[in-house]
């Protein structure tokens, strides 16, 4: 399935980080589908809806995130992991971008199943170019729905609400 507008969500805790991505998505003509999370908590509280992101027109399911792993409270590692053992969200394109080039980050970032792995670049330049290649390769990429049923972005968010409410149930 071809999305023409792909939704990116951002988990970064650094405001500066967040701020240049929007700058940069902005130059690359796609900041509309950008979308941010400022730690692992509220990454997952997106993905599931909760509080604040119940409105799933406003804070609709992510195409891709691109995912930090040095953060407080659940760190990208935490999330990604998450992300993988739940079975609504098991074809979530999951972009680590981090500042640690350790290639032990980077082999356990694969093992729990991230997409890719893009160093964070030094300059500004640096970042519009990547950015910019990623846009055009997220225009050009075949994704998969993410829940592995054809289904719009609400239903995927249903199916999430179902899954927390089962979860909820089965912790009583």
């Amino acid at each position: 399935m071809i999305i023409e507008d792909p939704i990116v969500l951002l988990v970064d805790d650094s405001k500066n980080d967040a701020m240049l991505m929007r700058i940069v998505f902005e130059r690359t003509g796609s900041a509309e589908p950008l979308r941010f999370a400022v730690d692992g908590d509220d990454a997952i509280a997106y993905l599931k809806g909760d509080g604040r992101y119940r409105d799933r027109k406003q804070f609709p399911i992510p195409t891709v995130i691109l995912m930090d792993l040095n953060m407080p409270k659940k760190n990208g590692f935490e999330v990604l992991e998450w992300i993988r053992q739940q079975p609504t969200l098991r074809r979530m394109h999951v972009y680590i971008l981090s500042a640690s080039n350790r290639s032990e980050d980077v082999e356990h970032a694969y093992d729990l199943g991230a997409n890719s792995y893009l160093l964070k670049p030094g300059n500004l330049d640096g970042l519009v170019q990547m950015t910019e290649c990623l846009v055009a390769w997220l225009k050009l990429n075949h994704f998969a729905s993410v829940n592995g049923v054809d289904e719009s972005h609400e239903l995927a968010s249903a199916g999430l609400a179902r899954m927390e409410h089962a979860d909820n149930r089965s912790m009583r």
